[in-house]
């Protein structure tokens, strides 16, 4: 691992040592955050599983009744019945924040409370095997819109724990190395120079002391000729 490009200093030692506990301890968080968004989407992978299946069924159980009306219906009745629908379904988008996540919640109203409204034909000239399917799909709606909000879900947070794990890869495999890696060069290089001048100090000290010692014995063989 390449070390940072920077001078070897206290100064930049220091700054180092707190950039990297930063880096620590955003690593553990995220780590956790990862986790977290991990466990909440398999809770929905699980959820969006269960609903799925069950939706595949009633649908399957829909088309049924759809087959039968046609049996006993013609096709130009069959399409007159559906052409004008009478009621109607508004959709309103909200959302809620799981662990920096944006997780959209839908909710569904009609445009009238009347339960016979979602019958868009009269009954006089149609198959109650139609009157079943209408009937189906109209209870079927609302977990249809759960299962789209549950799958834009488990998108949003798929997306989410792909960015949060490459932050933790890129701390844990690039960033926290190199700090260490550049904190260990500078703390050798400060102990290489702290040698070099305490070997530069002892030198200086010897030779001090040398001059002193000679001047010493100069003194005294000035005062044995006197």
């Amino acid at each position: 691992m390449a070390v940072m490009n920077v001078n070897p200093t206290r100064m930049q030692l220091t700054k180092l040592r707190k950039q990297l506990a930063t880096a620590t301890r955003g690593h553990k968080m995220l780590k956790d955050k990862r986790d977290e968004l991990m466990r909440r989407f398999l809770d929905l992978v699980r959820e969006n599983k269960e609903l799925r299946e069950k939706i595949e069924r009633e649908l399957a159980e829909c088309n049924n009744h759809f087959v039968n009306a046609s049996a006993v219906m013609s096709k130009e009745a069959l399409d007159a019945s559906l052409m004008s629908p009478k009621q109607r379904i508004d959709l309103e988008l909200s959302s809620k924040n799981v662990m920096s996540v944006d997780i959209p919640q839908f909710s569904s109203s009609t445009r009238t409370s009347n339960e016979g409204d979602i019958f868009p034909y009269g009954f006089a000239f149609t198959s109650f095997e139609l009157d079943d399917a209408v009937m189906s799909l109209n209870e079927l709606l609302p977990d249809l819109i759960k299962l789209a909000e549950i799958e834009k879900s488990c998108e949003l947070m798929s997306a989410e724990i792909e960015k949060t794990r490459r932050r933790v890869n890129s701390l844990e495999h690039v960033m926290i190395p190199r700090y260490q890696e550049t904190i260990k060069y500078i703390s050798m290089k400060l102990e290489e120079n702290d040698r070099s001048s305490r070997t530069r100090l002892m030198k200086v000290k010897d030779m001090l002391l040398e001059k002193a010692h000679h001047y010493s014995e100069h003194y005294k063989d000035r005062k044995s000729v006197v």
